[in-house]
């Protein structure tokens, strides 16, 4: 009887534990972690704590268990291994495979898109909303050339690094490792087919990133640009000043002038190419693509002039001299007095 008693309690604690066991295997290596909402985001900043990614995790997750899931984390000595990052969670996770997750950081990368930017600032703003790295932070990089100048930039033309696309950065990216992915696809995008174009018209990359830069401005038609970019390559080989207005505007910081006065020619800036010859100091804006492009693939002609029709097709007539420039010059002023487009 008393042997029966004792198989009796070892069955009933064999099956106690086996039930045990069981749960802890579904906690541990079933589903336990379920999401909120379908791809839930994790952020975990740099520095955090252990506590901090727990309340984190306890915020945008179920975890049915954290008794348990503490301990597996304390097991796989995550709290010594935190790796600050994205992590999006599109599915239901055992602890296990959260754990291992986090500890691994392998982060989700954040797909950031920029154009139409004219100024670092913008830049700045656009891709700060999306990483660790604020605003702030990415702008006062930028501003001290010392991060930079053995590359080869300066303040002037540091903006010349961004070229205008998408790129995947991870979302803990401090602002030198911002910079340091720009030059890494910089130096992919100056291949050796563009370096020799604009080598051949006797230019560096940061050159024709200042022309293409005011050429985005200047042209509404992208099929029209070739054949600016070739009038003010033309006019840079004779030494006549560019006499861009883009370049008008960014002196005066105001882009939203639609009609350059006489008296805004004035202004006193080395943007100024009405006064000076050669090049501004750097781009006017964040050149794109196709405005890049369009400098190395410049039309050949003897034009030095251009002056936008008067029918505001955004199209323009070309001019091989003054005497014909003025003619359609003319005819462009009167329409906009027409319109009353006064400033």
């Amino acid at each position: 009887m008393k042997k029966k008693k004792i198989l009796y309690f070892l069955a009933g604690t064999g099956i106690v534990i086996i039930i045990i066991l069981i749960l802890i295997y579904r906690n541990l290596f079933g589903i336990s972690i379920m999401a909120n909402k379908n791809n839930q985001v994790i952020y975990i900043p740099t520095g955090s704590s252990y506590e901090q990614v727990m309340d984190t995790l306890e915020s945008k997750l179920i975890i049915k268990n954290r008794k348990i899931f503490v301990w597996l984390a304390n097991k796989k000595r995550y709290p010594s291994l935190i790796k600050p990052g994205r992590y999006v969670i599109d599915k239901d996770l055992t602890y296990n495979s959260l754990i291992n997750l986090l500890r691994s950081g392998r982060q989700s990368a954040v797909r950031i898109t920029f154009s139409n930017v004219l100024t670092l600032n913008q830049i700045a703003g656009k891709i700060g909303k999306q990483i660790e790295a604020d605003s702030s932070q990415i702008v006062e990089f930028l501003s001290d050339d010392s991060n930079y100048i053995g590359d080869g930039f300066k303040k002037e033309n540091i903006i010349s690094i961004f070229i205008p696309n998408t790129y995947e950065f991870y979302w803990n990216t401090d602002a030198k490792e911002l910079y340091n992915k720009m030059l890494k696809e910089y130096r992919i995008f100056w291949n050796d087919q563009r370096l020799s174009k604009a080598k051949e018209k006797g230019l560096n990359p940061i050159e024709v990133s200042i022309l293409a830069s005011i050429i985005d401005d200047e042209v509404v038609k992208n099929d029209e640009k070739p054949r600016i970019a070739g009038v003010y390559l033309n006019r840079l080989r004779r030494g006549i000043p560019l006499q861009a207005c883009p370049t008008i505007k960014f002196a005066l910081n105001d882009f939203s002038i639609t009609r350059v006065l006489k008296k805004y020619l004035l202004v006193d800036s080395p943007y100024n190419t009405y006064k000076h010859s050669g090049f501004p100091p750097g781009p006017i804006g964040c050149a794109t693509i196709d405005g890049i492009d369009a400098v190395l693939n410049a039309e050949k002609h003897d034009y030095i002039f251009f002056a936008a029709k008067a029918d505001f097709s955004g199209y323009h007539n070309f001019s091989r001299t003054l005497a014909e420039h003025n003619r359609y010059a003319s005819l462009y002023q009167k329409e906009l007095d027409k319109r009353k487009i006064f400033k």
